[in-house]
C-alpha cells in the first residue's frame, strides 16, 4: 500500500505506525480530507488498547465491530477497492494478524457555504445551494423530503478518476424502465475521467446528434427545484459539481423556473406565458424585421416606420451580424472582468456599441434596437443552454432568409420544427413530450401554474 498509493512519493499521503494491543498496526490518510479530532480520538483510544483486547482476534471486522467507534466504517478485502476508498478521502487501517482493511470514512471534503446560487436568484423561498460536494446535497434534499422512498443510489464513473455519482428518486413513484436505461448507460460509461463534471457525464450518454443545439438536460443549482423535481423523475448528481441534471428533460420543461412557484398561479402563470412569448419573439424578430425591411412595399402603411432603416456604412444583414458577434464577445469578456472594474466595463461597451458607433454611421439606430431587445430576452429564462440554440438558429434563420427572401423563412422556420421534433432526449418518452405523443393534462401542468394540492408537487 506505501507503493501503491505513494507514500514517501506524494506530501500529502500521511502514514502513520502504530502499535495497538501490541499488535503492529499501519494508518493511511490523506492530508486536508482526514478530520482530525475524530482520527485524534480514535487513535487514543486505539493506543490506550491492552493485549488481550484484541487476543483471538483473526478477522479485521471483528476488531471494527468492537473497537472502532465511527459509525461509517467498512471492511474490503479487494485491494483495488481499497485504494480507490483512500483516494476517495477514505482513512485506512489495517493491522497484523487481522484479514481485511478497515475503510473509515471521517473525510472532511473542503467546500464553500451552500449561499444561493446566482444564476437562480428568487424574490422569496430558501436562499440556499447546493456545493461542490455531493453528500451535503444529498443532505440538503433529504432535508426537503422526509419520506422512506427517497433513494439516493451511488454509482462511481470514469476509469481513472472513480467519480462519485449518485441517482436520488422516490422508488414508489419513479418509472423504473427509464431508471434502468439511465443506470445503464452510466455503468456503460467508456471515459478514462470527468473533468468536467455533469457536462463530461451528459456528453458521455447522449445521443449522437452534434449537429443539434437543443440542450439534452435541465440543471439546477437550487435544492428546492430539486426536491420538485424528484418527485416527478430522477437528479442525478455528479461529485465536484453544484449543478444537478434533472432527467427525464423536455423541450417544455425549460418553461419553467422557481419564480413561478413563490407567487400566486396567476401571477405564475403570467410569467410563464411572457417568458415563452418573449423568447419566441427574440428567436423571430431579426429575420422577420429584416424579410419586411428588405423589400419596398411589403409592409402595410401602418408599419410604414418600420420599413425605413437609417442609412448606415454596413448592409443591414452585416450590421445584424456584426452586432450578434459583438454581444458574444462582450459576455465573454464580463466573464473575464474582475468584479470592480464590472460596472465600468458595461458602461464602456454600451458607450462604443451604442451612441458611438451610430455617429461614426457603422450601425443604424435601429439595429440597435432590436438587438438589445434581443439580449434581454435572452436573460428571460433560465437555461443558457437553451440561449445559445436560439442564437445560432436566430441567425442561421436570417441568414436563409436574406439569400432565399421569403422562402428561405419559411423553409428556415420549418426547419427549426423538424430539428425540435427530431431531438433525441437523454433518456424519456421524447423530446417534445407531453405534446408528442400527447398528453393533455401534463401539458397543461407545464404551460399553467396550477395550485398546489393533494395530486400534484
Amino acid at each position: 500500500f506505501n507503493d501503491v498509493l505513494g507514500a514517501g512519493r506524494s506530501c500529502d499521503m500521511v502514514c502513520r505506525d502504530l502499535y495497538v494491543g501490541g499488535r503492529r498496526a499501519r494508518f493511511w490518510v490523506i492530508d486536508g480530507f482526514g478530520g482530525d479530532a475524530i482520527l485524534e480520538r480514535m487513535g487514543a483510544f486505539w493506543l490506550s488498547l491492552q493485549p488481550e483486547a484484541v487476543q483471538g482476534l483473526t478477522e479485521m471486522q471483528q476488531f471494527a465491530d468492537r473497537y472502532v467507534t465511527f459509525m461509517e466504517v467498512n471492511v474490503s478485502y479487494d485491494r483495488d477497492d481499497i485504494v480507490t476508498s483512500v483516494l476517495m478521502g477514505k482513512s485506512l487501517l489495517v493491522m497484523e494478524g487481522l484479514s481485511g482493511a478497515a475503510l473509515i470514512d471521517a473525510k472532511e471534503y473542503p467546500s464553500r457555504s451552500v449561499g444561493e446560487p446566482p444564476d437562480g436568484k428568487v424574490l422569496r423561498g430558501s436562499h440556499d445551494g447546493f456545493i461542490e460536494a455531493v453528500v451535503p446535497n444529498m443532505a440538503m434534499l433529504r432535508r426537503r423530503i422526509r419520506d422512506p422512498h427517497l433513494t439516493m443510489e451511488g454509482l462511481k464513473v470514469g476509469q481513472r478518476t472513480h467519480s462519485d455519482v449518485a441517482l436520488c428518486y422516490l422508488d414508489d413513484r419513479v418509472d423504473h424502465a427509464l431508471l434502468d436505461e439511465l443506470r445503464h448507460k452510466l455503468q456503460n460509461i467508456q471515459a478514462n475521467s470527468l473533468t468536467m463534471a455533469q457536462e463530461s457525464v451528459a456528453e458521455a450518454i447522449r445521443p449522437k446528434q452534434w449537429y443539434n443545439p437543443f440542450p439534452k438536460v435541465r440543471y439546477t443549482e437550487r435544492p428546492d427545484t430539486a426536491a420538485a423535481c424528484v418527485m416527478e423523475g430522477i437528479i442525478l448528481m455528479v461529485d465536484n459539481s453544484a449543478a444537478v441534471m434533472i432527467l427525464p428533460t423536455t423541450f417544455f420543461d425549460f418553461t419553467q423556473e422557481a419564480n413561478d412557484f413563490y407567487f400566486p398561479p396567476l401571477v405564475g402563470t403570467y410569467l410563464r406565458v411572457l417568458r415563452v412569448t418573449v423568447f419566441l419573439i427574440s428567436l423571430l424578430i431579426t429575420p422577420a424585421w429584416y424579410l419586411m425591411v428588405s423589400s419596398p412595399g411589403r409592409l402595410p402603411s401602418w408599419l410604414d416606420f418600420l420599413s425605413s432603416p437609417e442609412p448606415a456604412a454596413l448592409s443591414l444583414l452585416s450590421q445584424l451580424l456584426v452586432v450578434e458577434f459583438l454581444i458574444d464577445v462582450l459576455k465573454l469578456a464580463s466573464l473575464n472582468t474582475p468584479d470592480t472594474l464590472s460596472n465600468s466595463f458595461s458602461m464602456l461597451g454600451a458607450l462604443i456599441l451604442g451612441d458611438f458607433a451610430v455617429q461614426a454611421g457603422w450601425l443604424g439606430p435601429e439595429v440597435l434596437v432590436y438587438m438589445a431587445f434581443v439580449s434581454v430576452a435572452g436573460f428571460a429564462q433560465p437555461s443558457y443552454e437553451l440561449g445559445y440554440a436560439f442564437k445560432l438558429l436566430r441567425v442561421a434563420l436570417l441568414l436563409l432568409t436574406a439569400a432565399f427572401d421569403v422562402w428561405g423563412f419559411c423553409l428556415g422556420f420549418v426547419g427549426i420544427l423538424v430539428l425540435l421534433a427530431t431531438t433525441k432526449p437523454l433518456v424519456g418518452h421524447g423530446y417534445l413530450y407531453p405534446l408528442i405523443p400527447f398528453n393533455g393534462k401534463a401539458l397543461r401542468r407545464l404551460l399553467v401554474r396550477e395550485p398546489i394540492n393533494r395530486d400534484n408537487t
